[in-house]
């Protein structure tokens, strides 16, 4: 009798739960999980998205090595200048001492000479003093001369010269040459034509 009160309790039992009230939902646990899952990856993205976007940081100097200026002079301007007749000594490449210009105020006895143009053209003339033996003198001066006209020098010195006169006037071009030996302070004169140059004495 025992055992049929038992079955009985149990079959009541079933009856009673079957009828009765609906059971309570099962949670699964996988379903959980995933919720758990959406909500925390929802929140990561809200954080993100309230973090303020980076501003990029201006870019930093960066030091070079620039020489500081030097204080470089300007070049000085300079001045053509063409002289016909030069009063101070020029030296020369030659290695010859007298293939100069002759000084202003040559050293020796002083002479005074005048070089004349005879003819109807331009003449241009080269003088030249052979080394005196007394001080060493020497070189040359060039001159111009418009036709019949003369120029007298009163800064030269007693001893040799020779000289070279020439035209290049397309009518009459020559060349003459000529010279002599000054030995007092007298005045000289050496007479241009178009054949020579003729030394006349005091």
């Amino acid at each position: 009798m025992k055992h049929l009160s038992s079955l009985t309790v149990i079959v009541t039992t079933l009856i009673i739960t079957a009828c009765g009230a609906p059971a309570a939902p099962t949670v699964n646990a996988a379903d959980v999980q995933h919720t758990a899952e959406a909500a925390a990856f929802t929140m990561v993205a809200e954080t993100l998205a309230a973090v303020p976007t980076e501003t990029p940081l201006p870019p930093t100097e960066t030091p070079t090595e620039t020489p500081l200026a030097t204080g470089t002079a300007q070049p000085s301007p300079t001045l053509d200048v063409t002289l016909t007749s030069t009063s101070a000594p020029v030296s020369n490449a030659t290695g010859d001492p007298c293939n100069r210009s002759l000084a202003g105020s040559p050293r020796g006895r002083e002479t005074v000479i005048r070089i004349v143009n005879t003819t109807r053209s331009l003449v241009k003339v080269s003088l030249y003093l052979s080394e005196t033996a007394a001080h060493g003198e020497c070189g040359y001066r060039s001159y111009e001369l418009s036709r019949n006209n003369d120029v007298v020098i009163t800064d030269l010195v007693q001893g040799c010269y020779s000289l070279l006169a020439w035209s290049d006037d397309p009518r009459g071009k020559f060349r003459s040459t000529g010279g002599g030996c000054i030995n007092n302070p007298d005045k000289w004169t050496f007479e241009i034509s178009a054949n020579n140059i003729k030394f006349v004495g005091p």
